[in-house]
């Protein structure tokens, strides 16, 4: 995904007061003869452009997954895939927030059950979507994570919509609206590889359901952002406390996968999460394996440490400005490594799935002040 992605991704406490527990004033030294203010608001700026530059890395690899993932599940059972997947990550952010975990269970363990949900049904149905539709595709469907969290949130406060962010849903729902009337190949589309999954079906009502299922992980992450969002300004106010809940999460999620592979096992035994080798027995092929290290240290636990730090230092609105640069990403690679190409329909409608992303979260202009006259 998501993230949190989510594969759009994790949503913790954005903090842009100078946070002196952060350290940050040890990595910014200022001369002496700069005035107190100053020298903070500078440490800021400087903070905030690497906080910026460090997010849109990590769109960068959430964007290179969509292919990455499309590849693995191809060879391997999904399931099998994400259990490794979350497992790994898990078991290195737990290394990194272990005592954290221990000493705020108590305040965290409902918080990281809920959102850990929301993320296990959104990597769930990108997975599954990505077995039957395009990566290009796939990007900018999951992006509309970010202009359901508004609503999802106005409907949740019982708020009316600002006139832009209601605009740019619009537009976005148009952008999805075209690529639904205008289905591309199926999974063998770009993906010689792909032809095992689903019997090779590769027509339009094939590409349909792929879309259909990225759509619904879409709704799941923009579920996760908005829980997350709430639970990080009450639960996990420091840094330390929001990796513990992005732990547990990730965590929550991995027991699921985990638990569904055990009970996959019992039933059909190896064959059942694991392809049958060149020599009979069952193995995991190697791209497969690097797959799996790269998407849950890099795409899981590095993006989700990553994501809690940087966002302590951007604010919520320019870091998902920002998120709408994963879709573009996702094409790319889509184009670049599997020769994926979009016709003129499709590419009108993630243009208007783009521009809907960053239209909806464009800040509203502050209104003037009473009696100011203008020209």
């Amino acid at each position: 995904m998501p993230p949190t992605r989510s594969p759009l991704g994790a949503s913790p406490s954005v903090s842009p007061a100078h946070d002196p527990a952060a350290g940050a004033s040890a990595w910014f030294p200022a001369p002496d003869d700069v005035s107190a203010p100053a020298r903070d608001a500078g440490a800021a700026r400087r903070r905030r452009l690497l906080a910026d530059g460090a997010l849109l890395l990590v769109c960068l690899i959430w964007g290179s997954t969509f292919v990455v993932v499309k590849e693995a599940v191809a060879q391997v059972p999904a399931l099998t895939f994400l259990a490794l997947r979350f497992a790994l990550a898990f078991a290195v952010l737990a290394g990194v927030f272990g005592r954290d975990i221990v000493a705020g269970w108590r305040g965290l363990a409902g918080p990281g059950l809920v959102t850990g949900l929301f993320l296990w049904g959104g990597y769930s149905f990108q997975t599954a979507g990505l077995m039957f539709t395009q990566a290009s595709r796939a990007g900018f469907i999951t992006g509309l994570s970010v202009v359901f969290v508004p609503v999802l949130t106005g409907l949740v406060l019982r708020e009316s919509l600002p006139w832009r962010t209601a605009a740019g849903v619009g537009l976005a729902l148009g952008g999805l609206g075209l690529l639904f009337l205008s289905p591309e190949a199926g999974p063998a589309a770009g993906n010689p590889g792909a032809g095992i999954v689903a019997g090779a079906a590769a027509e339009g009502a094939s590409a349909l359901l792929g879309d259909a299922l990225v759509l619904a992980c879409a709704v799941f992450f923009a579920l996760h952002i908005t829980a997350l969002g709430r639970y990080s300004s009450t639960r996990a106010a420091s840094y330390r406390a929001a990796g513990a809940l992005a732990a547990l999460q990730v965590g929550v999620a991995a027991a699921v996968y985990l638990a569904a592979a055990a009970v996959q096992l019992a039933r059909g035994g190896p064959a059942a999460l694991l392809p049958v080798g060149p020599g009979g027995g069952w193995v995991l092929p190697w791209p497969v394996i690097g797959a799996i290290v790269l998407t849950g240290l890099l795409a899981t636990a590095g993006a989700f440490f990553v994501q809690t730090a940087a966002q302590r230092h951007t604010p919520a609105t320019h870091t998902a400005l920002i998120f709408a640069t994963e879709p573009v990403f996702a094409a790319a690679f889509g184009w670049l490594l599997l020769g994926e190409r979009l016709g003129p329909l499709p590419l009108l409608g993630c243009l208007g799935i783009l521009a809907g992303m960053v239209i909806a979260e464009l800040p509203e202009r502050p209104k003037a002040p009473s009696g100011h006259l203008s020209g």
